[in-house]
């Protein structure tokens, strides 16, 4: 029987005599296994090492780690968000993985974990506050199901403040960019321009969700892997630009991706942020990012006059994302709006009498 088992750590070795041998253990740093893969042997002590291994961590942060990563919240999450997970989870393993959870309560630990995060921020900030917030995030799921009785990290505040209110692409970075860039890029610019879609989402996106006036889509980021219908379906009215560009190309089969690479296959998310860094250097184009272009998106879609109902209609934002967009990241005031206020009001002004001025 093939049994799929999770966490073996291979070890390849050269004997004495020069055979070669490999070794297998229960995970990196556990208990090497008995018997040959897939026999009786193997899997029985691959089931008592992981049994003493949840004896032994039940009552510890590892063993919650551990919970959480079983858990349909963590399995539920995007692949890309998952792995990012991971990461930060390895983080508070190297330095948690023994602390009781029975101390969770203890009035000293918010100061214990704070000041853990403060010495991750010293070398970097953003990464600091992450791991922060899925220490927590892992912390309120254990208490909602009961596996540990006290959460120290709410409200915990950030250690990053980030002002991306200059983190909007300019229309000199747009011409710079259509001027060098390869077509393949110039198309997935107009894209991310024209739809305010995240990346993973324009890559993946096929010919069959777009029938010549409008783009159909359900953004990843929401999707459950559980349910699919879960995740927030988009239908996206597409701007002239947008239209002339998608009906220049060529053979459109349904099924075929929208962005190819240049040798015409689909993309990977790493194979496209290495090929997009190295367009925008050529370009010149330096102090924003894709991510930036999803922002650029709600913002022109303000000093369009968009109300943000439309612009979440076409984004797939919350409200309350727009709004915090607007408000916070990317705007900056733009003088545009004022400029665009003042003559509302104007127009406004000239459609009543107004008292004249004192002489």
């Amino acid at each position: 029987m093939d049994v799929k088992l999770e966490g073996i750590n291979r070890v390849k070795a050269t004997l004495s005599n020069g055979s070669k041998v490999t070794y297998y253990y229960a995970w990196k740093g556990g208990p090497r296994l008995k018997g040959e893969p897939g026999s009786p042997e193997f899997l029985d002590s691959y089931a008592e090492a992981t049994r003493k291994r949840q004896l032994a961590t039940d009552d510890v942060v590892r063993g919650l780690l551990d919970k959480f990563q079983d858990s349909v919240d963590f399995k539920d999450l995007a692949p890309r968000t998952r792995a990012d997970y991971k990461k930060q989870i390895a983080v508070i393993d190297r330095e948690y993985h023994d602390f009781p959870l029975a101390a969770l309560g203890d009035k000293r630990t918010r100061g214990e974990l704070l000041a853990w995060r403060d010495s991750l921020a010293a070398v970097s900030r953003r990464q600091a506050d992450y791991a922060f917030a899925v220490f927590a995030r892992i912390l309120s799921w254990g208490l909602d199901r009961g596996h540990t009785t006290a959460h120290p990290l709410r409200a915990g505040g950030r250690t990053y403040r980030s002002s991306r209110s200059s983190r909007v692409w300019t229309t000199a970075d747009e011409e710079a960019f259509y001027a060098k860039a390869p077509e393949h890029l110039r198309l997935a610019l107009c894209m991310a321009l024209w739809t305010g879609q995240r990346q993973g989402d324009l890559i993946a996106m096929r010919w069959g969700q777009y029938d010549g006036s409008h783009i159909r889509l359900i953004q990843a980021k929401t999707v459950s892997k559980v349910r699919q219908s879960d995740g927030k379906r988009v239908v996206i009215p597409v701007g002239a630009p947008l239209k002339a560009r998608l009906d220049a190309c060529d053979s459109r089969p349904a099924g075929q991706h929208i962005l190819l690479t240049q040798r015409g296959t689909p993309w990977t998310e790493s194979g496209f942020r290495a090929s997009w860094r190295k367009a925008c250097a050529a370009a010149g184009v330096a102090g924003v990012t894709f991510h930036d272009l999803r922002g650029t998106a709600v913002t022109r879609l303000a000093l369009a006059g968009a109300t943000a109902p439309e612009i979440a209609t076409v984004t797939g934002h919350s409200l309350k994302d727009v709004n915090e967009i607007l408000d916070a990241h990317y705007l900056n005031r733009d003088p545009r709006l004022g400029e665009a206020a003042i003559r509302k009001l104007e127009k406004q002004a000239g459609n009543r009498r107004e008292p004249k001025p004192p002489k």
